[in-house]
């Protein structure tokens, strides 16, 4: 039996691409039991879809490649195909599934024009001739079409795989170091005060310098047992590699407004009082107003319009949403073809492409198998 098309990983862009294959005889080899864990962790189970803008600026990656495959598909596109669902628009202009992300999930394995086979952990694959042969580990499937949309390292609990990374190199392509995105940092000793205040979330500005480029992000900021976490900081943590950040605490509030009035700092503060006396008591410092405190006390202070530091490290691929790095995109045609080998494609995470938090990976995800789709309908 030879397949028009081989998809390896029943997730969102393997899905999708099965969804938007008529006419072609399809399999999906999953390695887990069942599809799409991940379309269900996401957007904390209600699964943010699409957003209303987005473009390649919303993505660490090779901007005019990225460009080109988001053409193909607009965020409308992507509420129509799902239209007996219904989106919400919150924050961030998010579009978040009213009946969650199993309805999702469901919608998409309804529309599959392909057949699923679970448990099928793949091995690796060659090519034959004219015809790629793809080793599970129990048997041997054949197609003249091979797409790999296995995704990458992060959640290894819902069954992440590095097989996409090794079929790649099989093929020789080349790879960008898969490293945790969009993830919580840890922190060295001097931040240890952070974990103190575990719970306790606030608004922040987060500033990383990457390399020639500097990159701002305003949101929720929370503190854990392990150090900082929060949209800001998952967003921030796409651009950190090592070195040091900067979070300005107080982003809505002037150091005019502290010298005034006789109140305690952390009255005067708008900051969760928790956090305020912690800051104080890390550094050795009274809770008391702002005149009584002496030049190098205020100077402390100011700290929280821009507290400079460098964290340990991130959580790790275990409490990353995504990963970045990946197949290196240059090697690939505007289809997400390899150039030199007829037939073999690769789709969505496993791509050296990743998007901020808020709907854009898993608009990305769709985005290439529909470019890939188009590529294979011709």
């Amino acid at each position: 039996m030879i397949y028009d098309v081989i998809i390896v990983g029943a997730g969102a862009s393997g899905l999708f691409l099965g969804a938007n294959l008529k006419g072609k005889k399809v399999a999906i080899l999953e390695k887990n039991s069942s599809a799409g864990k991940k379309i269900l962790a996401s957007g904390g189970g209600r699964c943010n879809i699409t957003n209303r803008f987005v473009s390649a600026k919303n993505y660490l990656g090779e901007q005019k490649f990225i460009e080109q495959i988001l053409k193909i598909l607009s965020p409308d596109q992507v509420l129509r195909f799902f239209s007996e669902l219904k989106f919400s628009e919150q924050k961030q202009n998010q579009f978040f599934c009213d009946s969650g992300a199993k309805s999702v999930l469901s919608l998409l394995l309804k529309r599959q024009n392909a057949e699923i086979f679970y448990n099928k952990e793949v091995l690796g694959a060659k090519k034959v001739d004219e015809i790629f042969e793809i080793s599970t580990r129990d048997e041997k499937f054949r197609a003249r079409n091979l797409v790999i949309a296995s995704g990458g390292l992060s959640y290894k609990a819902l069954g992440a795989s590095d097989v996409g990374y090794k079929i790649a190199s099989e093929f020789g392509l080349e790879l960008s170091m898969p490293a945790p995105a969009l993830v919580g940092f840890s922190v060295q000793k001097d931040e240890f005060w952070f974990k103190e205040l575990s719970g306790v979330s606030l608004s922040a500005d987060v500033v990383i310098n990457d390399k020639n480029e500097s990159h701002k992000f305003s949101g929720d900021l929370l503190f854990t047992h392990r150090g900082i976490s929060g949209p800001a900081i998952l967003n921030s943590s796409l651009f950190w590699q090592k070195g040091r950040i900067c979070i300005n605490f107080l982003p809505k509030f002037s150091e005019k407004n502290l010298v005034n009035g006789k109140k305690q700092l952390s009255s005067v503060l708008p900051l969760p009082k928790r956090f305020v006396l912690e800051f104080l008591r890390n550094f050795g410092l009274k809770d008391r107003a702002y005149y009584e405190f002496s030049d190098d006390e205020k100077s402390i202070i100011k700290r929280l319009f821009a507290y400079h530091f460098a964290p340990a490290g991130t959580f790790g691929f275990e409490r990353a949403e995504v990963t970045k790095g990946g197949v290196k995109t240059n090697f690939l045609d505007e289809n997400l073809e390899r150039k030199s080998i007829k037939g073999l494609y690769f789709i969505g995470e496993v791509l050296d492409i990743t998007g901020m938090l808020g709907g854009y990976n898993l608009h990305f995800a769709f985005a290439s198998a529909l470019k890939v789709a188009s590529a294979l309908k011709k």
